[in-house]
């Protein structure tokens, strides 16, 4: 009877957590969602769902069996299709088309089109959002979902049906990719139904003072914008990685295979040192993996969203993979931040610019899931960058 009643308050009270309310609240959907989707056909797959693919917000998306090297980016445009569009470009497009069956480079400079196995037919109320995978942002692949008849990146509308493709675009390496790499993912958000209660000035100010989405010790005196978390560089360092306060790739190496765990990081990057001020200079269009000084935390009813790039912050991008999962650096013993910091993928523009510790160099923006997911970010399925400090990705062995 308890049960009963609770649920019922519930579905007249959006301000209790998304795990207890009733009905289809707006918001990003939740692991047991994209489940239902998968069950009836909203989402399609060419080949068996992977156990691990679906995330705690998202599915990860998996490359098809051929890549087609293209000229250019592009975007197909309303009444065009992917592949009409490429023709359109280059009439003999397929004739050059890679195949991904047993493995095959990608090389850095280039950009390519991949279909991918997975197709969607949204409801009319749901639209998809895509972002790179957090290891190939940390590898510098710049990756771009495409729709038929998109006229903008990584964005579906609600009630599209049809084929998915993404851009990829490697930067610093060359890389070894084949039918099934995961390089990005989908998440969806309800556009339409029960409004979800937005979040308040007094409920962000309470999850700032109890430390729940960042350590409060470090954040102290920050500005409280409902809603929205500013982060900063750390360039003094851990103390857990001695005295590196991030890398930079280097100009030549070897190719990187997706699917190896074992590289020496140092025949890719290299480890740049505290050296006398807690400053760096960034060279143009070199890449550089650095991280927050905060721990930064989502708690299970919230997911976090990079915002875009800001040129009031400099002249420098701060992200590729911009998502962060429900539970990311939740320490769920405490319910509070842990010690997960935010890794930072970070490349300038046209002129060196100086960065300095503790400087403002991006925003987190919180929104509600549509409902409490049952996975959750961390150890319980086995997530890569959980606890995180300075971390490569993960086809590299940690110094």
């Amino acid at each position: 009877m308890k049960k009963i009643n609770d649920e019922m308050r519930a579905e007249h009270n959006p301000a209790l957590p998304a795990s207890t309310r009733g009905g289809d609240y707006t918001g990003i959907l939740p692991s047991q969602k994209i489940q239902e989707m998968l069950n009836s056909n909203e989402i399609k797959t060419v080949m068996n769902l992977d156990h691990d693919q679906v995330q705690p917000a998202s599915i990860d998306l998996r490359l098809g069996d051929y890549a087609y090297p293209a000229g250019t980016s592009f975007l197909p445009g309303k009444g065009m299709k992917v592949f009409d569009k490429m023709k359109q470009l280059d009439e003999r497009f397929a004739d050059f088309k890679i195949d991904l069956r047993n493995g095959a480079i990608l090389e850095k400079g280039l950009v390519y089109v991949i279909p991918l196995q997975e197709a969607i037919s949204l409801k009319s109320e749901v639209a998809a959002f895509a972002n790179p995978k957090s290891s190939t942002g940390r590898l510098d692949i710049l990756t771009r979902l495409i729709a038929d008849e998109a006229t903008s990146f990584d964005q579906v509308s609600a009630g599209y049906k049809g084929e998915l493709f993404i851009e990829v675009a490697p930067r610093s390496f060359s890389v070894v990719v084949k039918t099934g790499t995961r390089l990005n993912q989908l998440r969806f958000r309800r556009t339409r139904g029960e409004e979800a209660k937005a979040i308040t000035a007094s409920e962000w100010r309470k999850l700032l003072d109890e430390g729940q989405i960042v350590d409060s010790k470090d954040y102290e005196k920050a500005p409280r914008k409902t809603g929205v978390l500013p982060f900063t560089v750390d360039l003094k360092g851990s103390g857990a990685d001695g005295n590196i306060i991030g890398y930079r790739a280097k100009k030549h190496a070897k190719r990187i295979d997706l699917e190896r765990r074992d590289y020496d990081p140092l025949d890719f990057w290299e480890p740049i040192t505290f050296h006398k001020t807690p400053s760096l200079i960034l060279d143009p269009d070199e890449f550089y993996i650095l991280m927050t000084k905060e721990a930064i935390a989502v708690p299970p009813e919230y997911a976090a969203e990079m915002l875009p790039y800001d040129t009031r912050a400099g002249e420098f991008r701060v992200h590729y993979a911009g998502f962060f999962d429900p539970g990311f650096g939740w320490d769920a013993r405490i319910n509070k931040a842990g010690s997960s910091r935010g890794v930072l993928e970070v490349r300038s523009h046209e002129v060196p610019f100086l960065l300095e510790h503790g400087q403002t160099v991006g925003w987190l923006r919180y929104e509600r899931m549509a409902a409490r997911p049952d996975l959750m970010y961390g150890q319980g399925i086995h997530s890569n960058y959980q606890g995180q400090s300075l971390k490569l990705a993960k086809q590299f062995r940690q110094l």
